[in-house]
């Protein structure tokens, strides 16, 4: 009787450690299968990848500021295209980069032009009333964005060029000069850019070389207006002026810039 109740004993502690073991081989497999075939794991380590690449390619390729000259042609439209001449256009731009492609711009350039244009007592522009000359001076401080373009695909020797657009809003002021009148208030209003460039890296991109397009789409408050108001000695009168005061502004440049 002794010897049946220790084989059972024996039994029982046999089973028992059968049934642990097979329970921690069964965590451990569930375990590593957890592990192997976890796809938010294998996400989140591609991600932070992709990150860290963009993130170095960045501090190696990229800009933080730019601080650019510009000088280049002035020209005008419509009716501002036979007023005034086309003349000499300056300024300054001071850019910061988001990333590789994307960058606001804080700009402000100014151009002074020759104006000449004529007074008429008469719709029909037949009875002269005065010839004037003078300049005009128009600058402009300006808000924009930049996008550059991913140029990595594109032929060796193109790929180092910077081809982007931009788009902006500003406040541009236009101040007249004109012989035997008296001054002109400063007509200020608001306006928009629009227009694209390239840069040519210079000083292993210490600098860049860059030529850039610019529209201004401005409306000053004689646009629609044909009327001139002259000192005579009877007082200010109304005369119908030609050409018309209406267009708006572009500008070609080149920029010498320095990168930061």
């Amino acid at each position: 009787m002794k010897f049946v109740q220790i084989l059972t004993l024996k039994k029982i502690l046999l089973l028992f450690v059968l049934t642990t073991s097979l329970f921690h081989q069964h965590a451990y497999a569930q375990e590593d299968v957890d592990e192997a075939f976890d796809p938010f794991s294998d996400y989140n380590e591609f991600e932070q990848d992709a990150e860290e690449e963009a993130d170095i390619n960045f501090f190696k390729n990229g800009r933080y500021l730019t601080l650019g000259f510009l000088l280049g042609y002035r020209g005008y439209t419509e009716g501002f295209s036979q007023a005034y001449a086309p003349a000499l256009a300056y300024g300054v731009q001071f850019s910061y980069f988001f990333d590789l492609q994307v960058a606001m711009s804080l700009g402000y350039s100014i151009g002074d032009s020759n104006v000449k244009f004529k007074t008429y007592t008469d719709q029909n522009l037949t009875n002269l009333s005065n010839t004037y000359t003078g300049n005009v001076n128009i600058q402009n401080i300006d808000l924009s964005i930049k996008y550059y373009f991913n140029t990595e695909n594109v032929t060796r020797g193109l790929g180092d060029l910077n081809p982007y657009v931009f788009g902006g809003v500003g406040q541009y002021i236009r101040t007249y000069n004109i012989a035997g009148q008296l001054e002109f208030n400063p007509d200020q209003v608001i306006g928009f850019k629009v227009g694209g460039g390239l840069e040519i890296p210079l000083l292993r991109h210490r600098a860049y070389l860059g030529v850039q397009g610019t529209y201004h789409y401005v409306q000053f408050p004689d646009e629609n207006n044909n009327v001139f108001t002259e000192n005579k000695p009877g007082g200010p009168s109304p005369s119908i002026v030609s050409p018309s005061f209406d267009g708006d502004v572009y500008d070609l440049s080149l920029i010498l810039g320095f990168n930061f």
